[in-house]
């Protein structure tokens, strides 16, 4: 298989090319990396600032204590959204502190050494009268040097002390649950002001209230949604740093396309696959919307605001409060479409048809990556399928 020449054949070749090996691991793009989730561990693959590469795995919490009807349609869709927030949250602040705070920790590290150090060679300069004043710039220079390269991970002799420290860094990084759950609210309102406020309010402009024309208030509402749920996934892709990150994302579906293909985990290999995916995330998100529109639609609030009486900001609040309320069953409508239907029957008609808006979506989502995102994608579903075998063989 040649590369790829347009964006068409890219959406062909996604389903056309959808692998024989259908797994459940799935990833999500990082900043300079990616994550890849299995079944009892995530693993990410971060590109550092020294060019290294950071792979580590961790182990997915445990759900025995779960009641029974967290399991059932519509609401597992509400518990895999929360899940996935939560762990994304968590290997978001991993490739954080991996692709940008350990240059910074280096830099200060270096200085620190560097300055706790001058006093010390300049005593040792004046004790010692050897004839050369600058030997004992090069054994501190040479002390340096060592210290960088062990900060760097480039001292092989220190590979298992470093590990641990790592491992230890990553578990006093990750956020606590008071800080994840307070990033998260704060994302629900940001994705509540500009998803639901701003459309409504748009509405309200454009048709007016929405008692006077509630079917055509709806639909208004909708498209405006997703007009602006487009145009902003095309403007944060404007900015350098999502825009590799979008790379990264062309880069998870590359590795999980040339595993399902059953080829070794290589750059080369993964090159030549699409970076669209018909199992991707993306169509979620597209779907949660339409659905919204039909939801929002049937339901009969018109009705309940004239046999109440409730007109102007009041019929407004309220119907900002319905949405709300309604988005847990919306998500989990989404979800057994997306993820149990779609997701289970790719070669069916009616499912390409329903997974076309999601795959247009990726090509705003995705970009070509380059062979160095490649080894971060394959460094973590590498970890991943690890794993998978180890707790095969057990069972």
């Amino acid at each position: 298989m040649g590369t790829t020449t347009s964006h068409r054949s890219d959406l062909q070749r996604a389903f056309s090319e959808d692998g024989p090996n259908k797994t459940h691991i799935g990833g999500q793009a990082l900043i300079e990396g990616v994550m890849m989730r299995g079944k009892n561990c995530w693993a990410v693959g971060v590109r550092e600032p020294d060019g290294g590469l950071f792979a580590q795995r961790y182990p997915l919490s445990k759900k025995g204590n779960r009641p029974a009807w967290f399991s059932w349609p519509l609401v597992r869709g509400c518990v895999a959204l929360v899940d996935s927030l939560a762990l994304g949250f968590k290997a978001l602040e991993i490739a954080a502190n991996k692709a940008y705070d350990d240059e910074e920790e280096d830099e200060a590290t270096v200085a620190a050494e560097v300055s706790r150090r001058e006093p010390e060679t300049s005593k040792s300069n004046k004790s010692k009268d050897t004839g050369n004043p600058e030997e004992g710039k090069v054994t501190e220079q040479n002390k340096e040097n060592g210290a960088f390269k062990k900060d760097a991970g480039a001292n092989a002799n220190a590979g298992a002390e470093e590990d641990k420290e790592e491992d230890q860094d990553e578990d006093e990084g990750i956020l606590s649950k008071t800080e994840m759950t307070l990033a998260m609210v704060l994302g629900v309102v940001l994705a509540v002001a500009l998803f639901i406020l701003l459309p409504a309010f748009i509405s309200n402009l454009l048709i007016g209230n929405y008692e006077q024309n509630p079917l055509t208030w709806n639909l208004v509402d909708g498209v405006v949604r997703v007009a602006i749920f487009i145009f902003y996934v095309w403007l944060i892709g404007r900015m350098p740093d999502i825009k590799r990150m979008f790379s990264y994302h062309g880069a998870e579906h590359k590795t999980i396309h040339c595993f399902e293909h059953g080829l070794d985990l290589t750059p080369e290999n993964a090159r030549q696959f699409p970076r669209l995916h018909v199992r991707c995330g993306t169509a979620f998100l597209i779907m949660v919307m339409l659905i919204a529109i039909v939801v929002y639609t049937v339901l009969p609030l018109d009705g309940l605001l004239a046999a109440f009486g409730i007109t102007g900001p009041a019929a407004f609040v309220l119907l900002i409060l319905v949405r709300i309320v309604f988005l847990p069953i919306i998500a989990g409508i989404s979800y057994e479409i997306t993820v149990k239907w779609a997701g289970s029957h790719p070669e069916n008609a009616l499912v390409k048809v329903v997974l076309w808006p999601g795959m247009q979506m990726q090509r705003l989502t995705t970009n070509e990556p380059d062979d160095s995102m490649l080894e971060c994608a394959i460094a973590a579903m590498k970890l991943v399928l690890e794993d998978e075998k180890r707790t095969e063989s057990f069972t």
